[in-house]
């Protein structure tokens, strides 16, 4: 007699060994990439200024502002690129841009020579061609889990950077900022070589492809492209007026990262008890709207607490429930896009995301000091509350592809 065993179907939701080594190795890269450019934001305008022509803080500001802008122009070519070549090559080329640039930035003796090196490190826009191999290696019913983990990498180097930088700093100026970057990115070349799996075979040319006219006024896509761009245009928004609250309620500037760090890893676990449950459930919808509402009330909080001097438990608990939106957000955006984006225009369709991301970072950070300067930091709270109430809006249409749990989810 033979008895037949009935094996339980595995489960789709979990990760398989390859896709684990792809989203942590991608992840890691992410997370070297940002934590050294995000090391400088606490410094640079206090540190340039012993730099020849230092004077001149619009030279400053405009050094420190120039790798947004050249991000922004190179994401769109460096995603089709990374269909057309492959991902790996387009890593490997701006991880060389990001060495290349902070060679130039450790050994600059001016503020023009500081401008050159950041532009440098701005020309390493790999953000499309590393969501784009992440997407091509993992499944549908995954990829979410894989882009939370990169949305999960820079929200802790934004809050690393903010101990790190003031402390290499002190001991060797922003010389040795540029340094420590240019260590990251060899070790990301070492990373994608050994570590990351190989990539998979690109379409055929002209297969499953549109035309960048196409992903330009893709309806989904555009009201994802809007969304990531009013998402860091508020975050970097909110980060020109914060400090200064931080620093009425009596934390030292040199302290403000031990309030974010708490904040940002308690957020960490709020996503994963949520975001990941509820999309198995057919339930992102209303997350993802909720999340937008979510941190429109913060701005809005902080709005009103930024009229008088704000006490510490109240802006730690804002600080905490904004993370818990924006990681939310951060996470599901992207996961979204490679399901919509056609196979063989992922990378110029994330190209384009990537784009909006970069103009939402200049953005924020160039109009949240002009309203600073101008109506003072509840204004600037106030704006970014109001852009949130529209990209609730453009959201609230918005198409939430479920994730197939073998395929690629594309409904092209």
């Amino acid at each position: 007699m033979v008895c037949t065993v009935t094996l339980p179907p595995p489960d789709e939701t979990r990760m398989t060994p390859n896709e684990r080594r792809s989203a942590f190795s991608l992840a890691s890269i992410y997370a070297m990439r940002m934590l050294g450019l995000f090391m400088v934001m606490p410094v640079f305008m206090l540190e340039a200024r012993h730099y020849e022509g230092g004077d001149d803080l619009s030279a400053i500001g405009m050094a420190m502002g120039v790798y947004g802008l050249v991000q922004a122009a190179l994401q769109i070519p460096f995603g089709m690129a990374a269909d057309r070549f492959g991902r790996k090559r387009v890593i490997y080329l701006g991880l060389a841009l990001l060495a290349l640039g902070s060679i130039v930035g450790a050994t600059a003796t001016s503020v023009s020579g500081l401008a050159w090196g950041r532009a440098l490190q701005g020309g390493g826009a790999i953000s499309a061609a590393v969501t784009a191999l992440l997407a091509d290696q993992t499944r549908d019913a995954v990829r979410t889990k894989g882009t939370a983990l990169v949305g999960a990498s820079i929200g802790l180097m934004f809050a690393l950077s903010l101990v790190l930088g003031p402390v290499l700093s002190g001991w060797g100026g922003l010389s040795a900022i540029f340094g420590v970057t240019l260590l990251l990115a060899v070790l990301g070349v070492v990373i994608v070589r050994w570590w990351t799996p190989p990539e998979p075979v690109l379409p055929v040319a002209g297969q499953a492809k549109h035309s960048l006219w196409g992903l330009l006024v893709h309806p989904d896509l555009v009201r994802l492209n809007f969304g990531v761009f009013a998402l860091y245009a508020v975050q970097l928004a909110s980060w020109v007026a914060i400090p200064a609250l931080l620093i009425q309620a009596g934390v030292a500037s040199t302290d403000h990262g031990w309030v974010y760090l708490p904040a940002v890893l308690l957020s960490f676990v709020v996503m994963g008890v949520t975001l990941f449950p509820m999309e198995r459930r057919g339930r992102l919808r209303p997350l993802f709207l909720g999340c937008i509402v979510l941190v429109m009330g913060v701005q809005a909080a902080w709005s009103l607490l930024a009229l008088s001097a704000p006490p510490l438990w109240a802006l730690a608990i804002l600080l905490f429930l904004f993370f818990c939106g924006f990681n939310v957000l951060e996470a599901s955006q992207p996961s979204l896009a490679s399901r919509l984006a056609p196979p063989g225009s992922r990378g110029a369709a994330l190209g384009v995301y990537n784009t909006l991301q970069s103009l939402g970072i200049f953005a924020g950070g160039a109009l949240g000091g002009l309203l600073l300067k101008s109506v003072g930091a509840s204004g600037v709270f106030m704006a970014s509350a109001a852009l949130m109430v529209v990209w609730l809006g453009v959201a609230w249409r918005a198409r939430f592809v479920p994730a197939s749990p073998t395929g690629t989810g594309t409904t092209h």
